[in-house]
C-alpha cells in the first residue's frame, strides 16, 4: 500500500511538473528580479495553506538570498506576507468583512510599481479576488499562483501562474 500510494503521488507531481507553463514562471521570475532591483516592496497573501505558503515564500526571499547566518552582504528583497499580521487581519474581518482583510493591507502598503502575489488554490477565493482588484487600483503589478484551472484569479492577474492540480 505505500508503493502505491508512493507511485500514484509521484506520478501526479511529474504530471504537474510538465505541465506547467515554463513561459508563465519566467515571467514569474521576471517580476520578482524586477521588483528587486527597483526596491519595489512584494506583498504576498493566501488563505489557509496558501497562507502558509505566502508566509514561506516571504521568508524565503527575505532571509534566503542572504545565506545561513544571514551575515552576506547583499541587496535585500522588500517583502512581506499580509497573511503574518493576525490582528490587522482580525480587526478587518470583525469591522468591515473577511473579503477585505488582504485589500485593505495593500492599501496601506501598497503603491505604484510594486507587486502583489495572490496565492489561491481554486482561484476564486474572494478575498484574495477583491485583494487583486486594490492592487491594480494602485498601480501594483500582479502575480497569481493558482490550482485547478485558475479559477477568476488567473483571469485577473497580469501573470498567472497555474499549476494543474486536477490532472
Amino acid at each position: 500500500m505505500p508503493k502505491a500510494f508512493y507511485d500514484s503521488y509521484r506520478k501526479k507531481l511529474i504530471n504537474c511538473l510538465n505541465a506547467l507553463d515554463q513561459d508563465a514562471f519566467a515571467r514569474v521570475v521576471g517580476l520578482i528580479e524586477e521588483a528587486y532591483q527597483k526596491n519595489k516592496m512584494i506583498l504576498v497573501f493566501g488563505n489557509g495553506g496558501s497562507a502558509a505558503t505566502a508566509s514561506h515564500f516571504e521568508c524565503d526571499l527575505a532571509k534566503g538570498p542572504l545565506g545561513h547566518r544571514g551575515d552576506r552582504p547583499v541587496k535585500r528583497f522588500k517583502i512581506i506576507a499580509l497573511t503574518d499580521n493576525i490582528p490587522v487581519i482580525t480587526a478587518w474581518a470583525n469591522d468591515a468583512d473577511y473579503e477585505n482583510i488582504f485589500a485593505e493591507q495593500l492599501r496601506n502598503l501598497g503603491g505604484e510599481g510594486d507587486l502583489a502575489i495572490g496565492i489561491s488554490a481554486s482561484g476564486n477565493s474572494p478575498n484574495i479576488l477583491k485583494a487583486i482588484g486594490a492592487a491594480k487600483e494602485l498601480g501594483m503589478k500582479t502575480i497569481g499562483f493558482c490550482g485547478f484551472d485558475g479559477g477568476k484569479l488567473a483571469k485577473m492577474v497580469d501573470t498567472p501562474l497555474v499549476v494543474r492540480t486536477d490532472k
